[in-house]
């Protein structure tokens, strides 16, 4: 076994939890989701094709998500007090704030910024990775995920290079190879079934998880804390936007971390097969984080336009973005407990169908009603909890 690529690779007795140099790195993602939803409100207001802007957006996002993901998984396999490490998680950051600069602009004139940052981010992290396990079983894996990413770098930076409607298809496919073989967990031709089995520290990874969510929810602070500043604190309207906002995230935080949430890491643990729990979770988060994104958008329109007609566009976002959080959040529950509450069902469906009556409301009406759903199932959570033992995780593909 080579000496260097067993120097790389956790050792067994390892701290589980996350580092200062990942917190660190988080930050450069607060900034990121927040130059993402900025784009959006832009598309919303502005009266553009917001269908195809919006799918612009969406992309850019997913981007964003499949970076950090990965990126955790590198410091969940591999030593992050190693410098080769440390390097690599200093480019990812780097990485990642160049795309965020460039995402106003990013199907436009820094369209190759965007994609060039994405591409070098994970092609110096194979290239640095992939020699150093010369001689170790784990270089199949990481040649794996390399070769997955030199495959998806053609079309992102073709597409950065092409016309317009050309680039919004190329990176269309180029997100959707990242996607499905981060799903797949990066299956190369040359390994056997057997040799795709990842191993997961579960304190570790769910933890990361979880600390992404509140990165989220420290994004749609900013946005909404950001749109007020901006505003006359004798306004009413915007004020009770706000305050409503700020109930809002309180409420997504509350329902996140009830049991399922706070279980997940033993989850990991119990379940047979981690690799797909794990999967299961970060499905969960995309779809969170997303839903967080759009609340942010849907929140700092309501405030800068309390009043007033609502346009269908923004009843997208004030309720989809909490429906696609409670999906979301019900998929993390499945993962934990093989089951999903009725209240996350009959919340989202009650947002579905209050959905079209909300264009005879103002925004902040529309802000209220979400309210109002979240607060209901958080209601039904304590409720469900009080004089009860303390649920415990029970994967569908537990080892008990």
């Amino acid at each position: 076994m080579s000496t260097r690529a067993a120097a790389l690779l956790r050792k067994p007795g390892q701290p589980q939890r996350p580092s200062l140099l990942e917190l660190f790195f988080d930050l450069v993602f607060i900034f990121a989701l927040n130059r993402v939803s900025q784009r959006l409100v832009e598309e919303l207001t502005e009266q553009r094709v917001v269908l195809i802007e919006a799918g612009e957006t969406l992309l850019l996002l997913l981007a964003f998500m499949v970076l950090w993901f990965v990126t955790a998984w590198v410091t969940d396999l591999y030593d992050p007090q190693r410098p080769q490490l440390q390097v690599l998680v200093y480019t990812a950051m780097l990485g990642a704030l160049v795309m965020a600069v460039a995402v106003p602009q990013a199907f436009g004139d820094r369209s190759l910024a965007f994609a060039g940052a994405y591409v070098a981010v994970h092609i110096v992290r194979g290239l640095v990775i992939v020699p150093i396990l010369r001689g170790h079983e784990a270089q199949r894996r990481a040649a794996g995920v390399f070769f997955w990413f030199t495959l998806s770098a053609v079309p992102w930076i073709a597409g950065a290079i092409v016309t317009d409607w050309a680039r919004s298809l190329l990176w269309t496919l180029a997100i959707a190879i990242d996607g499905a073989a981060l799903l797949l967990f990066y299956p190369a031709p040359w390994s056997r079934p057997t040799q795709r089995r990842w191993p997961v520290l579960a304190e570790y990874l769910s933890e990361r998880y979880r600390q992404f969510f509140i990165i989220a929810l420290g994004e749609l602070i900013l946005t909404t804390g950001s749109a007020y500043s901006d505003t006359s604190f004798r306004q009413g309207g915007a004020a009770a936007a706000f305050a409503v906002s700020f109930i809002t995230t309180v409420l997504l935080f509350r329902v996140y971390v009830f049991r399922a949430g706070q279980l997940l890491p033993e989850a990991i643990r119990a379940a047979a097969e981690p690799a797909h729990l794990i999967r299961e979770a970060f499905l969960a988060h995309v779809l969170m984080v997303a839903g967080i994104v759009a609340v942010a958008v849907g929140y700092e329109i309501v405030i800068e336009h309390p009043f007033g007609h609502t346009e269908a566009a923004w009843i997208l976002v004030v309720l989809g973005g909490p429906m696609l959080f409670l999906i979301g959040r019900a998929l993390v529950e499945h993962a934990v407990f093989a089951r999903v509450s009725h209240s996350r069902i009959i919340g989202a469906l009650a947002l579905a169908g209050a959905s079209p009556f909300m264009i005879l409301l103002p925004p902040l009406a529309v802000a209220v009603t979400a309210v109002i759903v979240l607060a209901g199932i958080a209601a039904s959570d304590a409720a469900h909890a009080r004089g009860k033992p303390p649920e415990r995780p029970h994967p569908a593909n537990s080892r008990q």
